[in-house]
């Protein structure tokens, strides 16, 4: 397994954030290494890495669709195990990721069979359903989180936007949702906005940081 560590982010006794990617860009992705930069300079260190299929496409330069779930859970376990018994071990660990990687988090974070191995789940952009489909929802598992979970969404975000979001989980327990006001699903504002992606994808750091403090101190 390929593990990336943000540069200057691997030490001191802050959180250990296991970041995954989504489906279409890879863990090095502009968007990746500036949430990975913007975190390690609130004293988290992310370890970010690839699941089979993106490994692959770095392999040979084809694209491919992502793998089926339950290989995207498998591997994604398998990199926690190994976080566990490394370095890192004895840092808090937290899991997450973008889009697909962030809902790959949520997924673990309602198994009851990794309950306690790590601190919470962190969701950056959750593909609460596909865009143009709001019939196609996936937060059936949300009811089951057995750790805290934050979603960081952008208010134009075409997978979820504020208002059917607030109707659809307003009753979940354990979630927590943060709004970046003007973001798409990647953190891009209105250009008419004074903030830049930089801008938003820092306060989503800060706001991911705030969160694992309190996970750690609940």
């Amino acid at each position: 397994m390929e593990v990336y560590t943000t540069k200057g982010g691997n030490t001191g006794t802050g959180p250990v954030l296991i970041l995954a990617h989504g489906a279409g860009a890879p863990a090095d992705s502009s968007f990746m290494i500036k949430l990975s930069e913007s975190l390690a300079h609130q004293g988290v260190t992310t370890i970010r890495f690839e699941f089979p299929y993106m490994a692959r496409r770095r392999e040979d330069g084809k694209k491919r669709p992502p793998d089926r779930q339950p290989r995207l859970l498998d591997h994604y376990e398998q990199v926690i195990a190994e976080v566990m018994v490394g370095p890192l071990s004895d840092r808090p660990l937290f899991i997450g990721g973008k889009s697909m990687g962030g809902r790959m988090a949520s997924l673990l974070a309602a198994d009851p069979r990794l309950e306690g191995r790590f601190k919470g789940a962190l969701c950056f952009g959750y593909p609460f359903h596909p865009p143009g489909k709001p019939d196609r929802w996936r937060v059936d598992h949300f009811p089951q989180f057995w750790c805290p979970v934050l979603v960081v969404q952008g208010t134009r975000d075409p997978f979820g936007k504020p208002e059917e979001v607030r109707e659809r989980v307003a009753s979940s327990e354990r979630l927590e949702m943060a709004w970046l006001e003007g973001g798409n699903h990647d953190f891009q504002p209105l250009a008419r906005q004074p903030e830049s992606q930089d801008d938003l994808i820092q306060q989503a750091a800060g706001l991911a940081d705030s969160f694992m403090v309190c996970a750690l101190k609940s």
